[in-house]
């Protein structure tokens, strides 16, 4: 019996072209479907503002140093810690109350925010309704 001889091709070819239509599809799905976190850094100075001085005879201050401490009315002595229920008893005390008090707050330029907004959680835990903020006028 005579078997055929079948010769052998040395030069297979690859078609490249459907890889390369892969890739790109994959890439495209890659950035399309990517969130870029895009960071700021805000160069802010506080507190300044520009206009006129307005005094209030009777207010409460809380006022806020660099550290996040707390004093009411004196920047002498301040509070023990810096908790808010200390701060609420502080303010409970020295408002009597009277919750139609404004309350002021003065807070240094370096203070925390988290120190700003634990004062203005403790103003709303107790009803004050009329809230402001203290900054330093800046002669124009």
């Amino acid at each position: 019996m005579k078997f055929r001889q079948y010769h052998r091709q040395d030069n297979l070819r690859i078609n490249l072209a459907p890889l390369i239509d892969t890739v790109f599809l994959l890439l495209i799905f890659f950035m399309m479907t990517t969130t870029f976190d895009r960071q700021s850094q805000l160069n802010i100075s506080l507190p300044e503002a520009k206009g006129e001085i307005v005094t209030k005879p009777e207010v409460v201050r809380i006022i806020i140093d660099a550290r996040g401490r707390y004093s009411i009315n004196d920047s002498d002595h301040s509070l023990i810690d810096s908790k808010l229920e200390t701060l609420k008893r502080a303010l409970e005390k020295e408002m009597v109350g009277k919750t139609t008090l404004p309350l002021l707050i003065s807070a240094d330029a370096q203070a925390p925010h988290q120190a700003v907004m634990k004062a203005m959680q403790a103003a709303r835990d107790l009803g004050l309704e009329q809230l402001s903020f203290e900054a330093q006028h800046v002669p124009e």
